[in-house]
């Protein structure tokens, strides 16, 4: 649900846990998952949900504490969830779908920094008939199920959860008993189930399935788009979720009001004719991240173009190029590699140094973080 410090797992990991013992899926890279198969059997047993808090101290060394100095609060639940089918089938449809949790209760203290573990003893009333465990799950179009207790903290914790969806963030929320900001009785995960980023690539060349094959790695949905019918076909990019044979301005007019934020345009055909109005076009969309590919002289010639076309000098600010991070790229694949951490050094508001060298927090903010099913 939450990490302060290092932390090998962002908010948003999961892991099930069954009677026999046997796991799925992890929530700390290892170093306390034993400690979270205990607690979820007991959880089994007892039925009793409970927010859990590891951390390192001098106590526990390194035997069950996480290594690394951070701490984490892990949310422990008998399953399956109340909206378990309908969270199944929004998934499966690709529809964006939010699940609130409420993960603890209290008085209003949370949990003593550098504790090792904190389970809500069970003593506490449940603050305005808030229940620990209760889920609400929200649809894009503001169809909701469930309810965390009452009305006043279901208005409330819907409304953020439409927001979580539209920037497909998760994050751990506090309200008051009713929904009242600035309260800290009641904690609630909101999980955004957003469906993967989208990469459009425009150029059916080499380095497009070098791309392809390093942004489905990293979760993205990828288009690819040439003009070219013999060079844009799925024998040459198996990989890709979508082949498509049109100019780049033509299909940005039909699919770029979909682009958000999260997604990305790559313009790898290296080529004026198909360079100008791919870029012309994806400027005109909210894509996060927008680069091209050539050398600098190539670059100045097309930033030349833009501008005879109308294009705002401040606009060209956006577009990344030559593309990808100064990594000493040669190969497609290395180019992908760079595109990529371009990509996402980007996303996270990082100037891309080394970790030794920046001195910054390993991992980006914990309360940004997308989940993608």
């Amino acid at each position: 649900m939450r990490t302060e410090g290092s932390a090998p797992r962002a908010p948003g990991a999961a892991m099930v846990v069954n009677a026999d013992g046997r796991v799925a899926g992890s929530v700390s890279g290892g170093c306390v998952e034993g400690a979270v198969v205990t607690e979820a059997l007991q959880v089994l047993e007892d039925g009793a949900p409970r927010l859990v808090r590891f951390g390192y101290s001098d106590e526990v060394g390194f035997s069950v504490g996480l290594t690394c100095g951070g701490i984490i609060d892990i949310f422990v639940a008998r399953g399956p969830l109340a909206q378990h089918s309908e969270l199944e089938a929004a998934v499966a449809a690709g529809e964006p779908v939010a699940v609130a949790t409420v993960v603890a209760v209290s008085d209003g203290e949370p949990p003593a920094p550098g504790a090792f573990t904190y389970r809500p003893d069970g003593e506490l009333a449940p603050a305005g008939g808030a229940t620990l465990g209760a889920t609400l799950l929200l649809h894009e179009d503001g169809r909701y199920s469930g309810s965390l207790g009452n009305d006043g903290l279901d208005r409330v914790v819907r409304r953020d959860a439409a927001g979580a969806l539209a920037a497909g963030r998760s994050a751990l929320r506090h309200y008051g008993p009713a929904g009242e900001a600035r309260s800290e009785e009641i904690a609630v995960f909101i999980e955004a189930f957003a469906p993967p980023p989208k990469m459009v690539i425009f150029g059916a060349v080499d380095f497009t399935a070098a791309l392809v094959r390093v942004a489905k790695i990293l979760g993205y949905r990828v288009t690819v788009c040439d003009a070219r019918a013999p060079f844009a076909t799925a024998e040459r990019f198996p990989e890709a979720d979508e082949i498509v044979v049109d100019w780049p301005n033509r299909y940005l007019e039909r699919a770029g009001g979909e682009l958000t934020a999260r997604d990305a345009v790559c313009v790898l055909t290296h080529d004026a004719k198909f360079d100008i109005p791919a870029i012309t076009g994806a400027l005109a969309t909210g894509a996060g991240y927008l680069g091209a590919m050539g050398s600098r002289r190539t670059h100045e010639d097309r930033r030349r173009r833009l501008l005879e076309e109308g294009v705002a000098e401040s606009d060209l600010e956006r577009v990344m190029a030559p593309i990808g991070l100064d990594i000493g790229a040669a190969t497609p694949e290395e180019t992908a590699v760079a595109i990529c951490a371009e990509i996402i050094a980007q996303r996270n508001r990082r100037d891309a140094a080394p970790l030794r060298d920046s001195g910054r927090p390993i991992h980006a903010d914990p309360d940004l973080v997308e989940v993608t099913p």
